[in-house]
């Protein structure tokens, strides 16, 4: 008994594909895989010398978009980083915060001082006691600031 050969076409691979290869990878696929599943699902484009060229000048085009994105990034971060938030909070009868501080109130103070950053990316507990913080804001693409946070009785 004798296999017979497919007949196989190059595709170039949009997503990764489990058992066939990474993004970016040119692989030889078989023909009716390639027409009937990965072409039309979005996983690859057939290989010609115009798509490969295409491909690789959006990947540079992302490139430069994410190394101006990390320079902001990185700028805000030092940004944050000479900044110490002086909160005035009211105190309690024990001496104790009336209430707690939030991310939220945080975010508030550093909209005052001209720094934009969602609340959700402050990763603090409640600060319930009157003292030096520092809590850590995440910026995104793995970069963290540290903010100073100087916590007053009123």
């Amino acid at each position: 008994m004798q296999i017979k050969k497919g007949i196989f076409m190059k595709v170039l691979l949009i997503k990764d594909v489990k058992g066939l290869g990474k993004a970016g990878e040119i692989k030889n696929a078989k023909d009716g895989y390639a027409r009937n599943f990965l072409i039309p699902k979005g996983y690859a484009k057939l290989a010609t010398d115009e798509v490969i060229k295409e491909w690789q000048e959006e990947q540079k085009r992302k490139e430069e978009e994410l190394k101006k994105e990390l320079a902001a990034l990185n700028e805000l971060k030092k940004k944050i980083e000479n900044v110490t938030l002086h909160i005035k909070h009211k105190l309690g009868a024990n001496g104790q915060l009336y209430g707690a501080i939030t991310n939220k109130e945080v975010a508030e103070h550093l909209q005052q001082k001209g720094i934009e950053i969602d609340k959700k990316h402050i990763e603090m507990k409640q600060i319930k006691t009157v003292g030096e913080y520092t809590v850590d804001v995440k910026l995104g693409h793995g970069i963290h600031a540290k903010l100073n946070i100087v916590v007053e009785g009123e």
